[in-house]
């Protein structure tokens, strides 16, 4: 497996520069397989949206296009691919950001019900992507004022 950077996803993504964009999209295209995918640390997305968003100045809906073409991408592996899916919906539906959304899909994955930080509608989002998640605890959510409920 090798290990894909910032600057190698970003220069496949917005393919801004002839020599370095070329090279990108033949490691992507061409050197990485299904047998032998590239990875794509959590690091690696957040810099990625980052840049996007900051210096590209590419809008959410572009951002999330963007991020659901690494995702889809078979000789690429991303880590914590769900929770980095939940953000790109997130993202699309805007329902938060996508660090925000990022962080309360990691934070769900290890049993956090909703994160203080993220705002009421983001919560509500968090709540609807718990598999297994029964109606009392999203009412319960609804009226709690961005506390922490864990359970288990």
């Amino acid at each position: 497996m090798i290990g894909l950077d910032t600057n190698v996803l970003l220069r496949y993504l917005v393919q801004d520069d002839p020599v370095q964009s070329a090279r990108a999209t033949e490691i992507i295209a061409s050197q990485l397989t299904e047998e032998e995918p590239g990875f794509v640390s959590l690091v690696t997305i957040l810099e990625v949206v980052w840049v996007l968003k900051s210096l590209y100045k590419r809008s959410g809906q572009e951002i999330a296009t963007d991020i659901e073409l690494v995702l889809a991408a078979d000789t690429l592996e991303v880590q914590n691919e769900q929770e980095v899916y939940y953000a790109v919906v997130a993202l699309r539906n805007g329902t938060g950001t996508f660090e925000d959304a990022l962080i309360g899909g990691l934070g769900n994955l290890e049993g956090m019900f909703c994160d203080p930080h993220l705002r009421r509608k983001s919560c509500a989002e968090t709540a609807r992507f718990r598999i297994g998640l029964i109606v009392p605890l999203l009412q319960k959510m609804a009226t709690c004022p961005f506390a922490i409920t864990h359970y288990g």
